[in-house]
């Protein structure tokens, strides 16, 4: 038996990956200087640092659409990143695209969340108007790359340029990348790319998935959406009540429609455009992976649906509220109080401002966490 080295990996890139696939020998490094592990890629290595963080771990306590406590089968932010790192992999593989490095850039786009999902987002970019906001996307890089603690050598997790440019890179139709020192001129690279929509496809279907358990939404709301319309013809769904084992079929479908859709239209956009390396993607003005034109409209139709029909819910809009005055309230306190913080957390008043500092505080806290701080200062039956 021959074990399989670095340079074994490394060969078996080389033979598998398309010629626009990014090799992990070919990564522009580290910022410092770090001995790569023998038996597996650079990569494999991010990939392996990034799952082992506290701040990924915090991601199962992290609200996507339904606070935890609303329910045990809801998508939280862990498991969405879990589905769009699986999704990332079928992308990558059928593309010929490093699936390591689209697996790392996957684990780590949603870091930087803070508690009580978009809603969270928004309370804390609002109190920070004045101290150059808050962006979940910026802050996943500062978590990468600052606040995670596991190396005496290096802050951060000393992560490859390829994985750091994914994340700076990654952007949606909620995201916006902001790539300043990441060569802005240049698309992210397909790994990138295929990170991006493999967040879209996946949010896009299981919020489908969770609004129609919770039934915030029903399908009677749903005619009309051509998406839904199609897929009930697949599946042989007529109305009346929708039970789990169909709708579990149907949403399985959908995301083998819009997987096949992505396939199928970036295959022909690296054809068409003559894709032949890793600098032939980053050049162009656009992206290559993306759904065909048909299935960029029926997705349009059904978040449209989504967004005012489970987003908008008078269910999830109170969670919302109580959310806002949540950490408002923590930050405010916070503010005129640091003495109230840990003394772990007041030690970085020496290096970072005050008010980044507590933001940082806040923004790495879990829904349960948050909530059970607020009640601890604001209810004097409850001791600190």
């Amino acid at each position: 038996m021959t074990l399989f080295t670095l340079n074994k990996i490394e060969e078996i890139e080389d033979k598998a990956l398309a010629s626009y696939g990014f090799r992990s020998k070919n990564s522009k490094g580290r910022l410092f200087a770090d001995d790569e592990p023998e038996f597996r890629s650079r990569f494999q290595r991010d990939r392996d640092r990034i799952l082992h963080t506290s701040a990924f771990r915090r991601l199962e306590y992290k609200t996507q659409v339904f606070i935890n406590y609303e329910g045990d089968h809801y998508r939280t932010r862990l498991t969405h990143t879990l589905e769009v790192a699986q999704i990332g992999r079928t992308l990558a593989r059928a593309l010929g695209a490093n699936e390591d490095l689209v697996e790392a850039i996957c684990l780590a786009h949603d870091l930087g969340h803070p508690p009580f999902g978009h809603s969270g987002e928004s309370t804390l970019n609002k109190l920070m108007q004045d101290y150059s906001g808050f962006d979940h996307n910026k802050q996943s890089f500062r978590i990468v790359t600052k606040l995670e603690h596991r190396y005496p050598e290096f802050p951060g997790l000393n992560l490859s340029w390829e994985v750091l440019e994914g994340i700076v890179k990654h952007e949606s139709e909620y995201d916006i990348s902001d790539a300043q020192d990441f060569n802005p001129e240049l698309r992210g690279h397909i790994e990138a790319q295929i990170a991006n929509v493999a967040d879209e496809l996946a949010y896009t279907a299981h919020d489908l998935d969770d609004g129609l358990r919770s039934r915030l939404i029903t399908p009677q709301l749903l005619d009309g959406i051509e998406l839904w319309e199609i897929l009930c013809e697949n599946v042989g769904f007529t109305g009346g009540v929708l039970d789990d084992l169909t709708r579990h079929t149907m949403i399985r479908r959908l995301i083998g429609m819009e997987i096949n859709s992505v396939l199928q239209n970036t295959e022909k956009n690296i054809r068409e455009n003559k894709i032949r390396s890793v600098e032939d993607v980053q050049r162009l003005p656009f992206n290559i992976v993306l759904f065909d034109e048909e299935m960029l409209k029926r997705n349009r139709a059904l978040k449209d649906f989504l967004y005012k029909n489970m987003y908008r819910h008078y269910r999830v809009q109170r969670m919302s509220v109580k959310a806002e005055r949540v950490l408002t309230q923590l930050f405010n306190n916070y503010m005129e109080e640091p003495t109230i913080l840990p003394q772990h957390i007041q030690n970085r008043f020496e290096t970072t401002s005050k008010e980044r500092t507590i933001c940082d505080y806040i923004a790495g806290m879990t829904d349960r966490y948050a909530i059970d701080e607020y009640q601890k200062l604001f209810d004097p039956t409850i001791l600190p």
